[in-house]
Order: C-alpha cells, then sequence, then structure tokens
C-alpha cells in the first residue's frame, strides 16, 4: 500500500475521517492497480479485489460507485503521480550541471520508472482509449509537461546553437522514448520489456546520439563549414 494514497482526495471517491476507513479505500486502490498488473480491468472482479484486502463488497460500493470511478482514482493517482515527478524534476538543481549523456539517462530513467509503477493502470487505460478516449487525456498532458519541462535542461546540455532546431529535436526525441515506452506498456513486442534496465540504457543512447547529431550539426563551426564558398573572380 502507498502510504500517502490515505490523505489524499479523489474524484467521485466518498470521503472519510476515520483513519482505518481511509486505510481501507487506500488498499483498495492499491491492490487494484497491482492486480492490473496481470489482468485486465474487464477481468478485475470487484469480489476479488475485496477478498485481496479482507473487504466486504459492501464496502467498496460505500466507498466508490461503481468499477468505472474506482478506476478513474487509479488514474488519477497514477497522473498525480507523474506530476510530483516532474515537480521534482524541476526542483533538481544537480540536473542543471549533468552532461549531456548522464542527463539523458537520468531523464529516461525517472519516465520509465514512473511507468513501472503505474504498469497496469496505464495499460487499461490505453486499452480503453478507444471507447474512452477521455481515460487518456491526462497522460498527454503530462507528456507535453514532460517535454516543457526537459527542454531547457537539454538545450543547456546541448550548448549555444539554433533554438530552433534543437527545441525539435528534443521534441522529436522524447517522443521516439515515450512512444516506445508506451509502446512496451501496452504491447510488449520485445526484445526488450519495460522492466528490462538495458531498455532505459538503449533509449538514452539513441536520445543522445539525436541530440549530439543536431548539435553538431548546429555549431557554429558546422555552420561555417557547409556556408558555401566563394569563387573568385
Amino acid at each position: 500500500m502507498t502510504p500517502e494514497w490515505t490523505d489524499v482526495d479523489l474524484p467521485g471517491v466518498t470521503p472519510s475521517r476515520q483513519k482505518r476507513s481511509r486505510e481501507t479505500t487506500a488498499a483498495l486502490l492499491a491492490a487494484g492497480a497491482k492486480m492490473l498488473g496481470s489482468r485486465s480491468l474487464d477481468d478485475l472482479s470487484i469480489e476479488d479485489l475485496c477478498a485481496e484486502v479482507g473487504a466486504t463488497v459492501g464496502a467498496f460500493y460505500s466507498r466508490f460507485d461503481g468499477k468505472e470511478v474506482y478506476f478513474g482514482a487509479l488514474l488519477t493517482l497514477a497522473a498525480r503521480d507523474g506530476e510530483a515527478m516532474l515537480a521534482a524534476m524541476a526542483g533538481n538543481e544537480s540536473l542543471r550541471a549533468l552532461a549531456l549523456r548522464e542527463l539523458c539517462t537520468q531523464l529516461v530513467g525517472q519516465i520509465a520508472g514512473w511507468m513501472r509503477k503505474h504498469e497496469g493502470v496505464l495499460r487499461a487505460a490505453l486499452q480503453r482509449s478507444d471507447a474512452r478516449p477521455s481515460r487518456w487525456t491526462p497522460f498527454k498532458a503530462l507528456a507535453r509537461q514532460t517535454v516543457d519541462g526537459a527542454e531547457p535542461l537539454l538545450l543547456r546540455a546541448m550548448g549555444g546553437g539554433r533554438s530552433a532546431a534543437r527545441r525539435q529535436a528534443i521534441g522529436f526525441g522524447l517522443q521516439v522514448v515515450l512512444g516506445t515506452l508506451v509502446n512496451a506498456v501496452l504491447n510488449d513486442p520485445g526484445p526488450l520489456s519495460l522492466g528490462d534496465r538495458e531498455l532505459v540504457a538503449r533509449l538514452s543512447g539513441c536520445l543522445v546520439l539525436l541530440l549530439e547529431a543536431e548539435a553538431g550539426a548546429s555549431s557554429p563551426r558546422a555552420a561555417k563549414k557547409l556556408r558555401p564558398k566563394r569563387q573568385r573572380r
């Protein structure tokens, strides 16, 4: 169980002033998030969920007005945790001193770590995104916030140059990273799964190569080499 879940207000969830009641709510949420790691939302029964934490079905419905409200609470918790990750990233001064390679490794590792933590919930949201597009909307916003937060850090590590081109390279590079991680969550096509450490190493390496190529192409020295030579008359 995640301890801080006992102290949060969630949309559609009946609040409680009693500590034990709040702990039961938190236990139900934590159990569901874990169970979604090995089954779909449709296969997650309220009876199995309550049995997992020793609660009655009546206790579930006294807190959640059905499975959709319950799942919405899980989505809110995952999104809030993502926002907390981005806030911590923005306040981490040590990231500003890292070289490009180390910075990319840190950024990709944090994003992948958040996705691993909420893998089952994210997969369920993706599986339902066709029927309920709004379920994935908060995570699209998180992706945009991730790019916005990482951009100034990566621009600094890349050095001076054509900022517009570098921003485009950063946006595309993070699109590749996020897209690969989302595909690993939803389809797990291999050869590397979300839980493989090598996946972070490979993705951060790809991001480094892309950004290094852009930094080299837009450096003053490279630009000078690309200028056409004047022909003598």
